[in-house]
């Protein structure tokens, strides 16, 4: 006991971070959160993978995870040829036998395949040989210092008196939102914030917008993120062979695409622009580059032949996919987006239908929009219920720097300024504790919306 308070003392100062098979699709990021006393209440470390999915972890496992990513850490980039992974593995050992010194070393070894076997289950979706108590987020709220995401609106929908996108999409949640606008952030000052989430530990970032690949130093911005989970949501319009080969290079986790409709006229219609070819190059370069693509599809009237995009995106070498309702804030909220809104029994059998695609040809979905869809529909097509995240597993920075609660929810009261506010003060702001103990009740409902 005296030797694993005398390590932790030592070593657990701050989140502990590596990532598995960096240059591997199956890549696995680790965000690991030492324990800590609250109100005489122990709180047990937590390993964060890719993140969001929260894995409780004991104090001995946390410690071999420690020892283990402290050597991995110091070997750097690129393949790793077996020996060093065997000496690393030694180091590791021979630094559980300094806490641990009546303890075999081969229990070490099994331990450490079985916390990698674990993870990488999860990481995948599956479930582990062993139980070891997967929290949701909900029950893990109380001892959060920061949410597990943070989208970071790097490019503002109006610049210089003029829009700022390359499609003026009929549904967009930001158009004519006042904190979607303001002048933008130069690189220095965004790389600030970055390093202001890693020192609040927040394990993931997404490059969003507006249209986040509008800015010239979008790739800088994403390398000196590499710390983090780093996500990029984009149209696609600027996806060339030579962009996502870059994206590469800057080290980036997933791109989501949004895709209207395999059929040109809609989704040109639905976006306002003419830009399904470079849309569908994009997908199919960042897809032939190696990236994580994930292609997104808001569901209407308009395209509610979703199961065709499914298949379409099949063709592409697309593996997943998302769909959601529009979002009720900015364009969505106009006339002409109400008029071609689904009804609850609509987007229910268009979901349905892309849902039996996708299990009959090896692809992935899920729905992401809460209160859309019967949580019970949800189950018997066997996808996850989606609920409201804002203050909690997800917040947003504007691209002037202030915090919202969620990059949809861009009307209402900031919790302040990243580069001039303390982070304590942001996540304890009145508002922001409102709208995170919504969130942590895991409703099926959206603030937004009165579904």
């Amino acid at each position: 006991m005296v030797r694993e308070k005398w390590y932790e003392w030592k070593n657990w100062r701050g989140m502990v971070h590596t990532t598995w098979n960096p240059k591997d699709p199956g890549a696995i990021r680790i965000h690991m959160i030492p324990p800590r006393f609250k109100w005489f209440h122990f709180v047990p470390s937590v390993a964060i993978l890719n993140g969001n999915q929260i894995v409780p972890v004991n104090e001995s496992w946390a410690i071999l995870l420690t020892e283990f990513i402290k050597h991995l850490n110091r070997y750097g980039d690129g393949e790793m040829p077996q020996e060093e992974l065997e000496e690393i593995i030694r180091d590791t050992c021979a630094g559980m036998k300094r806490v641990y010194p009546s303890a075999d070393e081969e229990m070490f070894y099994e331990d450490l395949r079985l916390i990698s076997e674990v993870f990488e289950d999860i990481a995948k979706g599956q479930i582990p040989d062993i139980d070891i108590g997967q929290m949701d987020i909900g029950s893990y709220a109380p001892y959060m210092t920061a949410p597990h995401r943070m989208d970071l609106m790097v490019s503002a929908m109006e610049k210089d008196g003029r829009w700022n996108c390359s499609q003026h999409c009929i549904h967009c949640y930001a158009a004519g939102q006042v904190h979607a606008n303001g002048e933008e952030l130069d690189t220095d000052a965004w790389k600030r914030i970055i390093e202001k989430c890693r020192r609040a530990r927040i394990p993931q970032l997404t490059f969003t917008g507006g249209e986040p690949t509008q800015r010239d130093d979008l790739f800088e911005l994403i390398y000196a993120a590499r710390w983090f989970v780093t996500r990029l949501n984009t149209n696609g319009v600027r996806l060339t062979e030579d962009y996502c080969e870059r994206l590469m290079e800057a080290e980036l986790d997933n791109v989501q695409i949004t895709l209207y409709s395999a059929d040109r006229e809609i989704h040109n219609k639905l976006t306002g622009s003419s830009h399904y070819e470079e849309t569908v190059a994009g997908i199919r370069n960042a897809v032939k580059a190696g990236l994580s693509v994930n292609v997104n599809t808001p569901l209407c009237r308009e395209n509610a032949d979703y199961a065709g995009t499914v298949k379409f995106l099949k063709s592409l070498g697309v593996i997943y996919v998302t769909c959601s309702g529009m979002i009720p804030a900015g364009g969505a909220v106009s006339p002409d987006a109400a008029a071609i809104k689904l009804t609850r029994e609509e987007i229910t059998e268009t979901v349905r239908q892309a849902v039996k695609y996708c299990g009959e040809n090896g692809m992935e979905i899920q729905f992401t929009s809460p209160g859309w869809i019967e949580e019970e529909s949800l189950r018997e097509m066997g996808l996850d219920i989606p609920s409201c995240g804002a203050s909690l597993s997800n917040m947003a920075v504007t691209p002037s720097g202030d915090v919202v609660p969620c990059q949809s929810c861009l009307d209402r009261e900031i919790f302040g300024n990243m580069l001039h506010t303390k982070w304590k003060r942001i996540w304890n702001h009145p508002m922001c504790r409102k709208y995170r103990e919504f969130s942590r009740q895991m409703k099926q409902e959206c603030p937004l919306s009165s579904r």
